[in-house]
């Protein structure tokens, strides 16, 4: 019997005092797709981080088809063929997608770098993956779910790699691109290559996934085939108990107009859009990647100007292309992208509590440090989230946590609009169900949702009424009794 393509046996890891891996255990085969599944903090990225040489291990044993392998860095373990999908964004926005997908191996031509055939492989490739990305498009000019595909096409530009690691690569698709993500796979999977998938969408474990191991509190609790385990159960190896539902609607739509939108139009993302969000509504938006969704809520929010339309808050007129009006007029907006958009991962876990806080707590031009601390303090106990002190780096936390943070930082000013781009992208089973709860009791307490997600699942279980845009337009709404995943992407697409 052969050994397995990848063997990683009781890896051992600790942070100072914490213990983030004590029996850590993977096997992977070749033509294998194996789900790493389990909660934030339950180890997966450390593991993984070992994997790749970003992490050195305080003990246990790495094998490569029967060889004993430790890297000392990235390099080493790329040499060795293995290549990862991580799940934030690590590409160069001032560079050419092309630049991106070959940095460090582009084709050079007395020295330089042979622009033409840099292109051109680039352009076969992700015509080869059904990738709809011009190669010569800065990276940074994409939106977040083309950066996305972006960094898959570099793991795939390895030829050579064996070992190919996902790590939540859905978390920014729509449901057309991960279906395209999904044909790849099999097709990598069925050449011999093997596959480690991790991801919070549970839906996506039953759909690709051959094999699957649980982490939880840094060690290995089951393993085994997909097809011997159901959703249920595998929900409890990774909470260790059981969950009562995965959504939580405790709200009941009101009648009063919160945020209203007439022929809202900003070319080439949207045109002619409107909607009326009531107090106490979610009101949910789906549509597919390029179907104007994000760009939708920037200019609600004021990050980018319409070119024609209206935009009111109760009932008033907003300033067009003004952060400030927003904020002063009661929205807020937790963003697709908390790395680059919604954090300062190098600030503490209080500072970035506070920052949507301090014009309302400054006196005299000088911050109130108590009100400061207990409104931080106050925010972490609303949102629960883990974290050792208001000290903590964020950068630190856990992604769920993470997330956590943005919503008590985009709260703390008591908001009357709530736009939400993709809440639960990168959050585990049991932080979703805080979010949900969350969401619910922001709207059962008067306030409105405006919640934009690729979730089909996620979409359905929280909203009260859909919009489906398509090519910047609205095509269908439906009501909450009327709202299926069919219904949704016939109308998408």
């Amino acid at each position: 019997m052969s050994a397995p393509l990848l063997s990683m046996r009781t890896i051992r890891k600790s942070f100072g005092s914490v213990h983030a891996l004590t029996d850590g255990n993977l096997e992977l085969k070749r033509g294998e797709i194996h789900a790493l599944c389990g909660g934030n903090g339950a180890g997966k990225s450390t593991i993984l981080g070992i994997l790749m040489g970003f992490t050195r291990p305080d003990g246990g044993d790495i094998q490569i088809e029967g060889q004993p392998v430790r890297f000392a860095n990235a390099h080493q373990a790329l040499t060795a063929g293995i290549a990862i999908v991580q799940q934030e964004l690590s590409g160069v926005p001032q560079l050419s997608v092309a630049e991106n997908i070959f940095l460090g191996a582009a084709p050079r031509r007395h020295g330089f770098v042979d622009f033409p055939t840099l292109n051109r492989h680039a352009e076969d490739l992700l015509a080869r993956l059904g990738f709809d990305i011009d190669p010569r498009a800065m990276l940074g000019s994409l939106s977040v779910a083309s950066q996305q595909l972006v960094e898959i096409a570099k793991a795939l530009s390895r030829q050579d790699a064996d070992i190919l690691i996902f790590d939540e690569p859905t978390s920014a698709l729509g449901e057309r691109d991960t279906q395209r993500l999904f044909d790849v796979l099999r097709d990598l999977a069925a050449a011999g290559k093997g596959i480690i998938y991790v991801t919070h969408r549970l839906a996506e474990i039953f759909t690709i996934a051959d094999t699957f191991t649980v982490f939880k509190d840094g060690a290995t609790v089951a393993t085994g085939r997909v097809a011997d385990i159901h959703r249920e159960r595998l929900i409890e190896h990774m909470i260790g108990g059981t969950i009562d539902g995965e959504y939580v609607k405790d709200n009941v739509p009101g009648t009063d107009p919160r945020l209203q939108l007439r022929a809202l139009s900003r070319a080439p993302w949207f045109s002619k859009v409107d909607l009326t969000l009531h107090a106490g509504e979610i009101l949910g938006i789906y549509g597919l990647v390029g179907s104007g969704r994000s760009q939708l809520l920037d200019t609600i929010y004021g990050l980018e100007t319409p070119d024609e339309g209206d935009i009111l808050v109760g009932g008033m007129p907003q300033r067009p292309g003004s952060v400030g009006a927003a904020l002063r007029a009661g929205i807020s907006y937790v963003t697709e992208d908390r790395a680059r958009s919604g954090l300062v991962l190098c600030a503490s876990v209080g500072a970035n509590l506070s920052l949507s806080k301090v014009r309302f707590i400054q006196r005299l031009g000088f911050i109130d440090e108590a009100a400061e601390k207990a409104g931080i303090l106050a925010s972490i106990q609303r949102m629960g989230i883990k974290t050792p002190s208001p000290d903590q780096i964020v950068s630190n936390l856990s992604g769920g946590n993470q997330q956590k943070v943005v919503f008590g930082r985009c709260t703390a000013v008591a908001p009357k609009v709530l736009l939400l781009d993709e809440p639960t992208r990168g959050v585990d089973v049991g932080a979703k169900k805080e979010i949900y709860r969350f969401i619910s009791e922001f709207a059962a307490d008067g306030g409105a949702v405006l919640m934009v997600s690729s979730e089909l699942e996620e979409i359905i279980g929280m909203s009260d009424r859909v919009l489906v845009l398509k090519q910047g337009r609205t095509v269908a709404e439906f009501p909450r009794d009327e709202t299926t995943q069919k219904a949704l992407m016939m109308a998408a697409v």
